[in-house]
């Protein structure tokens, strides 16, 4: 059976997008208290159901797939350009597909103008008007207002009309950032890429010790989530915990509580981490408290490896300090020497540690790779000393193997201006078993 909070939520996924909701009309609604309502639609907003817009309030939208991430709304571009809407308040929650610029003759640029795309322009009201029947929306640049035919339109076709008082160049330059952050998020694996559609195998903490051996026998696994009535996960159970223990115990007596889980959210790297951190082979998946799912070890480093052999899109400051350095290997010592670059530097001109940390890292797993092919993760680093390293200077990273096991590495790496020694860091690296 269902509770009260459910109910809400499943009330306010079956409304229609750009429908609006307050707590007090779900309240009267479902004859709940105000407060269950206001606990369930800020779930809803988790959830990615609704969105509260400002001066407008919570209206329900369309949920983003991962796959448009890099989609923003026009609440969201009023945000990024500091702006205030003129009209078409009603459309805010609508996404925009691609925007463009008008600076050019009316005619011709209504050919790249469609459904969904936003018109960046100046004081051009019959290009206003123009492009909302097109059925675009309109970001008026310069701090102009528009007129109240245009104010009206918006409003009738629920597209919005918005006003900032940055120009033409800067407005298409912040939502273009905006766009490109995202398509870097777009790129971090997620547990919610891997975690697939089949149901996972359960116990319940009413179900005994014998349940759990069946379960065994039927499926192979040896641990299980194990859940309450209403579904919310509060312990796992293994081998370890019902060894020794009458068939007729109570699951609920030998489980482990208040278990080790990750939400889909989660990147796929930090739950790797987290495995092998904590020697798991088994993460219960949850989202407010509700299993959705298991990820095994297995899992994880296959999306590991599958994730490195695709072609990436966004650059990450990673990229850009990278992308400057070039690697040898000569008698067991990895060289990575490239050039400090201003993206690199702190506010006094020197090379920043985080820079340094990411130089001396990829030497250190670089030069592990030597040894065993295998995904890794950096588990601890400790940074020595680093002396001031200016601008356009050329620097090299030497790293050398101390140590490697099965599960775990440690390289020595050793930072040098012109052969002078200008940095020093010890890595322990984890390798991840394939």
């Amino acid at each position: 059976m269902l509770t009260k909070h459910d109910q809400i939520l499943q009330h306010i996924e079956g409304l229609p997008v750009g429908y609006r909701i307050s707590v007090r009309q779900i309240a009267k609604q479902l004859g709940v208290s105000e407060g269950t309502a206001y606990r369930a639609i800020k779930e809803a907003e988790g959830q990615g159901l609704v969105s509260t817009i400002e001066r407008v309030g919570t209206v329900r939208i369309e949920r983003k797939q991962r796959r448009d991430i890099d989609r923003l709304t026009f609440a969201e571009v009023v945000n990024i350009v500091d702006g205030s809407v003129l009209g078409g308040r009603s459309g805010l929650h609508k996404t925009l597909h691609k925007f463009v610029i008008g600076a050019m003759e009316l005619e011709a640029m209504m050919k790249y103008v469609e459904s969904g795309s936003l018109m960046i322009v100046g004081n051009r009201q019959e290009v206003h008007v123009a492009a909302l029947e097109m059925g675009a929306a309109v970001l008026v640049t310069g701090g102009f207002t528009v007129s109240t035919r245009v104010a009206e339109l918006a409003d009738r076709l629920e597209l919005p009309v918005i006003s900032s008082t940055y120009d033409t160049f800067s407005v298409a330059s912040m939502i273009n950032r905006a766009i490109y952050d995202r398509l870097i998020k777009k790129e971090i694996l997620l547990v919610e890429d891997i975690l697939g559609n089949h149901v996972p195998s359960v116990l319940y903490d009413t179900q005994t010790v014998e349940n759990y051996r069946e379960l065994v026998d039927t499926t192979g696994h040896s641990r299980f989530p194990v859940l309450r009535e209403d579904g919310k996960l509060t312990g796992v159970i293994a081998a370890k915990d019902v060894y020794g223990q009458e068939p007729v115990t109570l699951i609920a007596r030998v489980m482990t509580r208040q278990p080790i889980s990750v939400t889909p959210k989660t990147s796929v790297a930090s739950a790797a981490h987290l495995m092998v951190w904590e020697g798991l082979e088994l993460l219960p998946v949850i989202e407010f408290r509700r299993l959705v799912g298991v990820i095994s070890r297995q899992d994880v480093i296959r999306a590991l490896q599958y994730n490195q052999k695709q072609p990436q899109m966004g650059e990450t400051l990673e990229d850009v300090v990278l992308s400057r350095f070039a690697e040898t290997y000569e008698e067991q010592t990895l060289s990575l020497a490239g050039e400090v670059t201003p993206q690199m530097s702190t506010t006094h001109g020197g090379l920043s540690p985080g820079a340094f940390m990411t130089i001396v890292g990829e030497a250190a797993m670089n030069v592990l790779r030597r040894h065993r092919d295998t995904n890794m993760l950096i588990e601890n680093a400790t940074l020595y000393f680093l002396k001031p390293v200016q601008i356009d200077q050329r620097v090299e990273a030497r790293a050398r193997v101390v140590d490697v096991g099965r599960k775990m590495g440690k390289v020595d790496v050793e930072l040098f201006r012109q052969n002078e020694l200008v940095g020093k860091a010890l890595l322990t690296v984890q390798m991840l078993e394939r």
